[in-house]
């Protein structure tokens, strides 16, 4: 059977099975991951190759790539820009395909205008360690005409895991038994050793890369020994740096049969009470939903909101009674919200941060910036601009 012939809808059961694990639930580094999803799924190793080469030929899964908890190797923040609505297209396309530090790439709107409601275009951001998100962000903002941007680094992450699969047909309030656990973002300095077995590990996969044992060739890659390979990239998961295994699926754009993953992608703000915020960081990372809850300070810009998470769903309606249930959550576990709000997704785009400090010299090279210039000084100040 070719790759065009196997099926490559979500909808498919065995493409679903696999799926339900391979989205979020590969924690940390495996030699081999694709026989851990064979494993946990029920299904045949060789299957899971073909019907993963045939869902990434179809652009069902965007990307497979080994993932790293990129907040504890560069210094990271949700930033929104307040940009003319002219000028609003032209920059997203720059943050796209011009900006390789920042991630997701989002228009947002809400519901009605509200505080923030100016703030329309949300990026995520990685710069390397020793340089500066505030800098970083004043240089590209004078490129597309931003009026104003907020940085928003993550204090604290009680939720991260994708499983859009997973949590279809998820009730509202489905909740874990125990409270959500406190992920720091303190930064890791690696060796050199370390970067060069990082950087090829990180890349996405290949269609042609599908299969058994697949670091094999990206160790030669490296110039390393498989052996001494697999021991660093072990190491590095001992250090807490590396997330988890994963396809990703395209849940922005339907697919070539049309169908969506998912629809509606809603940023949900809430304010609690100042040292309060691991408390309830922890009671919103319980609702099974999220895909991320962090700690964030928003400031004035945002009514000052200190906590933050992103739901997704096919329904408006559900993804709004999903959030009714954390509010509701909250309010039994004695924690006030004096302001909330929900910011909706419309345009994206998602891709992976740059996160390595030779990537980012080069980057200011090819713009004709010295990037002495963007390098973080010790009280550099995060926050409004």
């Amino acid at each position: 059977m070719t790759t065009a012939t196997i099926p490559a809808d979500i909808g498919d059961e065995t493409n679903a099975r696999i799926l339900a694990i391979s989205e979020d639930r590969i924690a940390g580094f495996l030699e081999d991951p694709f026989a851990e999803i064979a494993r946990l799924s029920g299904v045949e190793q060789d299957v899971v190759h073909a019907r993963v080469r045939a869902m990434l030929s179809a652009g069902t899964i965007r990307r497979v790539r080994q993932t790293l908890m990129a907040t504890n190797l560069a210094p990271g923040a949700l930033v929104a820009w307040r940009i003319p609505e002219e000028k609003l297209e032209a920059a997203f396309e720059y943050f796209v395909h011009d900006d390789p530090f920042s991630g997701h790439v989002v228009i947002r709107s809400t519901d009605g205008a509200t505080t923030g409601s100016g703030y329309r275009l949300w990026t995520t951001l990685k710069v390397p360690q020793g340089y500066s998100r505030t800098k970083h962000c004043s240089l590209v903002g004078a490129r597309v005409g931003a009026e104003a941007f907020r940085v928003m680094p993550a204090k604290r992450l009680f939720a991260l895991g994708v499983g859009h699969v997973r949590r279809k047909g998820m009730a509202p309030g489905s909740r874990s038994e125990e409270p959500g656990r406190v992920m720091d973002t303190n930064i890791v300095e690696l060796s050199e050793r370390e970067w060069r077995v990082l950087e090829p590990l990180k890349r996405e996969l290949a269609v042609s890369e599908i299969g058994a044992m697949p670091w094999r060739a990206r160790a030669e890659e490296a110039g390393v020994p498989y052996v001494e390979f697999l021991q660093v990239a072990r190491g590095l998961a001992e250090r807490g740096v590396i997330g988890r295994f994963s396809t990703f699926l395209e849940h922005v754009k339907p697919g070539a049969d049309g169908t969506r993953v998912t629809r509606y992608n809603a940023l949900f703000h809430w304010r609690v009470p100042p040292g309060r915020e691991i408390e309830a960081g922890r009671e919103v990372g319980r609702h099974h939903i999220l895909t991320h809850a962090y700690w964030r300070e928003g400031g004035a810009e945002f009514a000052n909101v200190n906590m933050m998470a992103v739901a997704h769903g096919t329904d408006k309606q559900l993804v709004l009674e999903h959030k009714a249930a954390i509010d509701a959550h909250l309010e039994e576990a004695g924690i006030p919200v004096s302001y909330t709000n929900v910011f909706w997704g419309g345009r994206s785009e998602i891709k992976p941060s740059e996160i390595a400090p030779g990537a980012y010299v080069a980057w200011c090279t090819s713009i004709g910036v010295d990037s002495e210039s963007l390098r973080a000084s010790s009280d550099e100040e995060v926050g409004a601009a």
